[in-house]
């Protein structure tokens, strides 16, 4: 009897590695297979993030080149990006599948379009560069105008400093004269 559990306790230990190697084997086959298809995954995102580049391509034609606010790119990282600008891009939503629009503002991201559709991502990304082109020009328009003001604003400051030295002159000269005149009237 007491030879069976020895023999008993010999087999599960000579057995007890041999299932580790197995289940360990077995959880490396399973992490690369799921590691295959996050990279599977990736690659598609990134895929369809190069069709929308592609179905972009028209509305970068026509921007003029000397606009240089829009940088369009895809970024490979973790989560694939398409730059439109600093701010705005696109990236796959978590079905793969829907393209979602964002910007990033001071007070979060916002969501501008979302769909299944290219082409209607598309016609958000034109309405923003419209929109942005848009605002560049009024900022150019403002800074123009603004410039002349500053100018002009400038010249007052200009002429009160002289006056303020005219009048500094003026009154040490005064105080000196009058110094010279009690000196002679004295005796």
């Amino acid at each position: 009897m007491s030879d069976a559990p020895g023999k008993g306790t010999a087999a599960a230990e000579t057995a007890k590695p041999g299932r580790l190697r197995d289940a360990l084997r077995q959880a490396r086959i399973e992490a690369a297979d799921r590691t295959g298809v996050v990279v599977d995954l990736r690659d598609a995102e990134v895929a369809r993030l190069e069709i929308m580049n592609e179905a972009l391509d028209p509305l970068f034609a026509e921007v003029p080149d000397q606009i240089d606010l829009f940088e369009r790119g895809i970024s490979h990282g973790d989560t694939p990006r398409l730059w439109i600008d600093v701010v705005a891009h696109v990236l796959m939503g978590r079905d793969k599948r829907m393209y979602r629009f964002v910007q990033d503002t001071r007070h979060g991201r916002i969501v501008l379009a979302e769909s299944h559709d290219a082409a209607a991502i598309a016609d958000a990304v034109t309405d923003y560069v419209a929109r942005r082109m848009i605002e560049r020009e009024r900022a150019l328009a403002a800074t123009s105008t603004a410039l002349p003001q500053q100018v002009e604003a400038n010249k007052p400051r200009l002429s009160r400093f002289w006056a303020f030295a005219f009048g500094f002159i003026a009154g040490i000269v005064a105080l000196f004269g009058l110094a010279l005149v009690a000196a002679f009237r004295s005796p």
